[in-house]
Order: structure tokens, then sequence, then C-alpha cells
């Protein structure tokens, strides 16, 4: 009658993710220079205390957004629906090819709004870099910086990625 746990927790998520799309023509209204201008806004309304659910829709707007006119990808629904649970703290399953490395960006973006360090993680060294490289285009159009840690880096090098 209510469906599975999955069925409840999918139903739950796209309902989170529905106004991130309303916010759409807003995101895509704004021009590429005014995406660090809108990232600093993000942040005070995050400081001034705007509840962080609500900045979150118009950061995930704006990181589709990016995606697409960095990379001409603009994340799918069930990619959206992956970044709200990887925000909340759960683990977002998904097989090879459905697009792990975009669903990172929307809330590694978000919570680089704090002014904290966000690290994404990956066992996989050829992957890191990148995936670092790759997405960092995207990061580098919000103004945000990237790097990545590898095996073989120097202490230097490695305090440098983790700034």
């Amino acid at each position: 009658m209510f469906g599975t746990k999955d069925d409840r927790d999918v139903m739950r998520l796209d309902t989170l993710a529905r106004p991130i799309y309303g916010r759409a023509s807003w995101a895509q209204s704004i021009p590429d220079g005014g995406f660090h201008a809108e990232t600093a806004a993000l942040k005070e309304r995050l400081l001034s205390g705007e509840k962080a659910a609500d900045v979150r829709i118009d950061a995930f707007a704006l990181a589709r957004e990016a995606a697409f006119r960095v990379l001409g990808e603009r994340p799918f629904d069930v990619q959206v629906m992956g970044a709200i649970a990887l925000d909340e703290g759960a683990v977002a399953e998904m097989k090879t090819g459905e697009g792990k490395t975009l669903v990172c960006v929307m809330p590694a973006y978000f919570n680089s709004l704090y002014g904290k360090g966000v690290h994404i993680i990956t066992v996989n060294e050829y992957l890191a870099k990148r995936d670092a490289e790759w997405m960092g285009a995207v990061y580098r159009f919000f103004g945000v910086g990237r790097g990545v840690i590898c095996t073989e880096m120097p202490v230097d090098k490695r305090r440098e990625a983790y700034a």
C-alpha cells in the first residue's frame, strides 16, 4: 500500500528535487560572468542564517546550469536526487556510467559555500586525477578552487591540495 522503503525514499527525494528544477530558468538567465557573484550571494545567505535547504535549491540549480555550460551535461533527475542524498549524508549507489562524477558537483559546490574544505574521495588515483580536472572546470566557473591528492605527492603539495 505504501511501497517499499526504497520507493518512499525515491518519492521523498523527488519531492525535494522538484524546486531545483523550478529554478532552472532563473539559473539559465544568469550570464557566465554572474556565477561568481551568485556564489558570493549564496554564501551571504548562509551566513545570514537562511535555511540551508532553501539555499541548497539555488546552489543545486546553479550547479546544474554550470555543468551544462561548461561540460554540455545537465544532471538528470536521478542524478539530482542522488546529489540530495549525498548532501544528506546518505550513500547513493550508482552503476558504472550513471554519472557519479557529475552527481558530486552539486553537493560539493553547495557545501563549499560554507567556506570549509569539501573532500570527494575515490580509491582510484587515475579517476581522482581525471575527475579533478574534468569537474574542476565547473568549480573554476564558480570561482571555487580544487585540488587532487595522490600517493606519491610530497607533503607540501598535499597541504596545498587540502587547502
